[in-house]
């Protein structure tokens, strides 16, 4: 009987040290704060990220840090261009163009209302930097505006892999790539 005890004590110990592990070192668990990235997630989410070893990628949903918007707390945006790409915006036709190609963007709530003038059109993206939107457009701080703006890439906390929680609405966060011309 002791022997029992003390095999499942041992086991649950290397399970905790194990996940305490891999949610230091490999990956992290962050709630989504507001609606910025609607319809793809919603406040109060809970995301599963990928910390380590991530390369960022056009089209990834990203948790960043940064300074300069509420105190470095983290937040969540979608990748629209990486270093080395120019960004302009459209508020007319609604559409945001990446090294002049239009982007094809189904995951968006809303066509885009003009937004207060120091609000960027044009970004071009210096390596080792990304530029981010928000899903919800309408209501996102994001790389438009100048307390956000491009990101350098140590700022980015993770890649947002799954929704956790709530329950009915776990699943994989979906990349959406953009082809290439």
């Amino acid at each position: 009987m002791k022997v029992d005890m003390y095999f499942w004590l041992q086991a649950l110990v290397m399970a905790l040290v194990g996940l305490i592990l891999v949610f230091t070192f490999i990956g992290r668990i962050i709630g989504v704060d507001g609606e910025s990235m609607m319809p793809t997630l919603h406040n109060k989410d809970m995301l599963l990220l990928q910390s380590i070893g991530y390369e960022p990628s056009q089209g990834d949903v990203v948790v960043l840090s940064k300074n300069t918007f509420r105190d470095g707390a983290p937040i969540v945006k979608r990748i629209i261009a990486v270093g080395g790409q120019t960004v302009d915006i459209d508020y007319g036709t609604n559409t945001v163009y990446v090294d002049g190609l239009a982007l094809d963007e189904p995951y968006i709530l809303e066509p885009m209302r003009e937004l207060p003038a120091e609000y960027a059109t044009h970004i071009e993206v210096p390596e080792g930097s990304v530029f981010v939107m928000g899903d919800n457009r309408n209501n996102s701080t994001d790389g438009r505006s100048p307390s956000i703006g491009v990101v350098d890439e140590r700022c980015i906390l993770g890649r947002a892999l799954f929704v956790l929680l709530p329950f009915q609405d776990a699943g994989v966060v979906e990349s959406i790539s953009q082809p290439r011309e």
